[in-house]
């Protein structure tokens, strides 16, 4: 929750109105938070920090919810083994988040799943609000100013500072009212019907899953040879198993940037790895078992490397001149998502996904029984995931491009 492009001239708000509830980590106090949530009527406002970059995963260490005649609660996900009561008395309810993607993994994690979602973010991007972070909105919508941010914080340390907790209440505070802003808003911008399918969409994420999980290391393009992309392989692996023993981030064992500098060196000693420049070099140790992961790599032969193409990206291998017919293609698609985005008010983006019609310029580039009518875009773009208004919005532009890029090549 960002507050430097709010207006410093509105109230701040530094407390929720009802004071900052105690953190509910016993067996008693969950029983009554969930009795609380039974009693209680309407949506449920919802959030969750979490301590990225610090500890092992992804989990939540405090998870914030409000609601109607419940008031605000705050829960230690740690203090418990599940928390799948609270999301059994939830079930029913629609949950209101603010980029709910960021948080709907965790909360599953801990045993809470919503049936409905509703994503003010998403709603402030389908009204093409010019700023869509929550203090922006609150600020913009209910006039007042959030106090000062603590997003970077441990949130697992305990027990959490007064001002911390005061912080996450407020993310929950006026989260029912801006809903119900927005959802008005929506409806006078004729927009709520397309607002549902997104927020169903929403309500069914879950996290992609890598099958090379290795591959998502930041700066890995600089490796170019199978010999050096092994080698991130061998030490991603010594260091994720660290880092999970331990319950630390693994950037805190090694940083990325050091794996894939140490990847494209012939590494004679353990010791080379503690004199990297920059931040993120290992322990001794450490250095010690990431260099064994190396040399036990080196030693084997080129065929167990891994490719230097990942083999999941979809996007099909193209000649020069495909890929020249794909770039045309894409410029003239992306002409024309950015037109009727413009004359529905909303970002292109949410039109139709980016990644989504650079795939289909390069399989359109191929040629062949490759997507060629509405119907067989309109097939491709829903198994990837569009919605129906996207489809019917975007597939027969995109199949138009494509029309008209092969009746120039006929």
């Amino acid at each position: 929750m960002s507050s430097s492009d709010v207006d410093p001239n509105l109230p701040l708000l530094d407390e929720p109105a009802g004071g900052v509830p105690e953190v509910i980590s016993t067996p008693k106090a969950l029983a009554d938070a969930v009795a609380a949530l039974e009693a209680g009527t309407g949506p449920v406002a919802v959030d969750a920090e979490r301590a990225s970059g610090i500890r092992y995963g992804s989990r939540a260490f405090l998870i914030q919810l409000k609601r109607a005649g419940t008031g605000i609660l705050l829960l230690d996900p740690e203090a418990f083994d599940s928390l799948e009561p609270v999301g059994r008395a939830m079930q029913d309810a629609e949950w209101i988040l603010h980029a709910s993607s960021q948080d709907l993994p965790c909360l599953a994690e801990a045993g809470m799943v919503p049936t409905r979602v509703f994503d003010t973010e998403i709603a402030a991007r389908l009204l093409n609000e010019p700023k869509f972070g929550l203090a922006s909105l609150i600020g913009a919508h209910l006039g007042v100013r959030l106090a000062k941010e603590h997003s970077y914080v441990d949130w697992s340390q305990r027990p959490l500072p007064h001002d911390w907790l005061a912080y996450a209440a407020l993310d929950v505070e006026l989260l029912i009212e801006l809903r119900d802003i927005l959802e008005q808003k929506l409806r006078e911008a004729d927009k709520w019907e397309i607002a549902q399918q997104e927020f169903a969409h929403a309500a069914l994420f879950t996290p992609k899953v890598y099958p090379e999980p290795w591959r998502r290391v930041h700066g890995l393009g600089a490796i170019k040879n199978r010999r050096g992309l092994g080698r991130v392989r061998a030490m991603w692996a010594v260091r994720d198993d660290l880092a999970e023993e331990r319950d630390v981030a693994p950037g805190r064992i090694i940083a990325d940037r050091a794996m894939v500098q140490a990847a494209g060196t012939q590494l004679r000693s353990s010791k080379e790895l503690l004199r990297l420049p920059g931040r993120g070099r290992p322990t001794p140790a450490d250095a010690r078992e990431l260099f064994s992961a190396v040399q036990a790599c080196n030693r084997l032969p080129e065929d167990m490397m891994p490719t230097v193409r990942d083999p999941q990206k979809s996007t099909p291998r193209l000649t020069r001149q495909q890929r020249d017919a794909a770039k045309d293609i894409l410029t003239h698609m992306k002409s024309a998502v950015n037109a009727r985005a413009e004359e529905l008010d909303v970002p292109h983006d949410l039109l139709i996904t980016p990644a989504l019609v650079r795939e289909l310029a390069s399989r359109a580039a191929l040629g062949g029984d490759h997507p060629a009518d509405v119907d067989a875009v309109e097939d491709f773009l829903r198994e990837r995931g569009a919605r129906e208004w996207q489809n019917a919005e975007a597939a027969p532009l995109l199949c138009r491009v494509i029309d008209q890029h092969r009746s120039v090549r006929a």
